[in-house]
């Protein structure tokens, strides 16, 4: 593995240990030319996704870009790492076992509104905002009845 910052090819790992509930593992590396410490991971990928973009454009998939997704959404809100990663690593292992291996965008944004549904109210706004394009307050309120109303009914979620 690289190193990040000196750009040496060689690295040695110090330390493994399972992560993400074991469907990851957690690899600290240190660089025997500059010292640097660095945290890698290791996850099991089924196939190659490419995600189809609402104009046309195929991209490859990239979890990390999905995880950013998830950290602003949820930027200052009082949720643990490990259910946004938990969530995320749910939604990659959906993609990977449908058996497509072109997904659409559309696809995608739904289940991370679904996921951000369970996992905090302001983070689904946040996110819905901008996935489905607000553009006046109203939009806003409808949402807000929508989790309301589900409140109501549930007190308990």
């Amino acid at each position: 593995m690289r190193c990040p910052y000196c750009g040496s090819e060689d690295s040695q790992v110090k330390d493994s240990r399972p992560a993400e509930d074991g469907a990851a593992i957690r690899r600290r590396r240190i660089c025997p030319d500059c010292g640097g410490r660095f945290t890698t991971f290791e996850r099991v990928q089924l196939r190659e996704l490419m995600i189809l973009k609402k104009t046309g454009r195929k991209a490859p998939f990239d979890r990390d870009k999905l995880l950013r997704s998830f950290e602003i959404a949820l930027r200052k809100r009082p949720v643990d790492r490990d259910r946004i990663e938990r969530a995320v690593s749910g939604i990659v292992r959906r993609l990977e076992s449908s058996g497509e291996t072109e997904i659409p965008s559309e696809e995608i944004g739904l289940q991370v509104l679904e996921a951000l549904k369970a996992l905090d109210d302001v983070g689904f706004v946040r996110y819905a905002s901008v996935y489905r394009d607000f553009s006046h307050a109203d939009d806003f309120e409808k949402v807000i009845a929508e989790i309301s109303a589900k409140i109501a009914r549930d007190p308990g979620a």
